[in-house]
C-alpha cells in the first residue's frame, strides 16, 4: 500500500510516500524558520499561510522525484493533531479533499503518535513492546506501547515541554529563534556545575514532569550575572542543559525499572540532543537496555512519521469519516485502544 504523509502541525511542511512492501520512498519538508525568526517564535497565521503556499508544490516535487504520480497513491494520512488549529486545518482539508475526490481512503493521525512510532523506520529498529520518552517543542511524555494503539501515558509535562523550556530560556538569553539548538551548541563550552539549577520532581517517585520552575531559576540567575561575557552565557547554557538532562534520564530509568521493558524509543526535536543522547546510553547500558532513536532529520517534524503511522493504521483498518475537523489538543490517552487489549500486529 502506497501511502501519502502531510504534516502541518506547526511550522514545518513536510510530505512523504510510504509503501508498506517497500518502505519509505522518499520525503521533502519545507522549514519555515526564516518566516518566523522575525518574530521570536511562531506566527500561527502566517504558519496557516506558508503551508497553503507550500502544500501543493511540495507533493508535485515529491511526486516528479520519486517518479510516482497521484494514481500510484492507494491512501493519504495526515495530522489530526495536536498543533496549531489553522495549520492542522490546512493539511486535513487538502487531504480530505484529495482523498475524496480520488475515493482513497484518509486518516488523520496523532501527530504524538507518529513521533512514537518514527523509530521504526530505521533498519535497527525496536519491536513491540517498548517504552517510549517524547521530548519534541511541545510535549514531554514517557508512554508504555504494547502495540500499535496500545498506550499508556506514564508521565508527561505538567506545565513546559522540555523542548519549550530550551527555547524560552535562549529567548531569556537573548539568542536568536529557534533557540534551542542554539543554547546546545552555546553549552558545549560551558561548565554545567558552576550554577546549580534545581531538577524540578525528581525527587517524586512519579514519572510527571515540570520545567517552568527551572526556566523561572534561569530567568533570576541571568537576571544579576554578566550575559555580556562569554563564559557566563556558556554556563548558564551547559548548567541548565544539565538540568534538564538529570531530569529526562533519571525519570526515564525510573520507568524502566518500574515496567520492566528493555527497549527505550527516544523521539523529538530534543532527542537530538547529544548530552541526552550519550547520559542516555551510559544508563540505559547499566541496566541492561537497549536505545533506539529515529534519523537526526526525523527527529523534528516530518511527513515521513505520518505517512508511516498512517499506513499502519489503515492496513490495520482505521479510516476516518469525511471530517475536516482537526485536534488541536489531542491527548496520546484519548487515542489509544484500551491498554492491555489484544491486537494483531499489523504487517511492518
Amino acid at each position: 500500500m502506497l501511502v501519502l504523509g502531510i504534516e502541518s502541525s506547526c511550522d514545518d511542511t513536510g510530505v512523504a510516500l510510504y509503501d508498506s512492501e517497500v518502505g519509505l520512498i522518499d520525503h521533502v519538508l519545507f522549514s519555515q524558520i526564516a518566516t518566523h525568526a522575525i518574530y521570536g517564535g511562531v506566527v500561527p497565521e502566517l504558519a496557516s499561510r506558508d503551508h497553503i503556499q507550500k502544500l501543493l508544490p511540495l507533493i508535485k516535487r515529491l511526486l516528479l522525484q520519486t517518479a510516482h504520480k497521484l494514481d500510484d497513491i492507494q491512501g493519504i494520512a495526515y495530522t489530526r493533531g495536536p498543533g496549531l488549529s489553522g495549520a492542522l486545518l490546512v493539511g486535513a482539508a487538502f487531504a480530505q479533499s484529495l482523498a475524496f475526490a480520488r475515493k482513497l481512503p484518509c486518516l488523520g493521525v496523532h501527530h504524538i503518535e507518529g513521533h512514537l512510532l518514527s523509530p521504526l523506520l530505521e533498519s535497527d529498529r525496536p519491536s513491540f513492546p517498548f517504552l517510549a520518552l517524547i521530548v519534541s517543542g511541545g510535549h514531554t511524555l514517557l508512554v508504555n506501547v504494547q502495540a500499535l494503539g496500545v498506550y499508556q501515558v506514564l508521565g508527561e509535562s505538567l506545565d513546559d515541554a522540555a523542548g519549550e523550556a530550551f527555547d524560552k530560556t535562549a529567548k531569556l538569553m537573548g539568542l536568536a529563534y529557534p533557540g534551542g539548538p542554539l543554547l546546545a551548541r552555546l553549552a558545549k563550552n560551558g561548565d554545567p556545575t558552576r550554577y546549580r539549577l534545581p531538577r524540578p520532581l525528581l525527587n517524586r517517585s512519579d514519572l510527571m514532569f515540570s520545567f517552568s520552575g527551572l526556566k523561572t531559576a534561569v530567568a533570576q540567575l541571568i537576571a544579576k550575572e554578566d550575559l555580556t561575557s562569554a563564559k557566563v552565557q556558556a554556563d548558564i547554557a551547559a548548567s541548565f542543559q544539565a538540568a534538564v538532562v538529570d531530569v529526562l534520564v533519571t525519570k526515564t530509568l525510573s520507568a524502566v525499572k518500574q515496567t520492566g521493558l528493555t527497549q527505550v524509543v527516544v523521539s523529538g526535536g530534543v532527542s537530538a540532543n547529544s548530552q541526552l543522547r550519550a547520559q542516555l546510553l551510559f544508563g540505559l547500558q547499566c541496566v541492561k537496555a537497549k536505545v533506539f532513536y529515529p534519523r537526526i532529520e526525523f527527529c523534528t517534524d516530518n511527513g515521513a512519521m505520518i505517512a508511516f503511522t498512517g499506513c499502519l493504521r489503515l492496513q490495520a483498518g482505521d479510516v476516518s469519516e469525511q471530517d475536516f475537523s482537526v485536534k488541536p489538543r489531542w491527548s496520546l490517552n484519548d487515542l489509544s485502544y484500551p491498554f492491555g487489549a489484544t491486537r494483531e500486529k499489523p504487517p511492518m
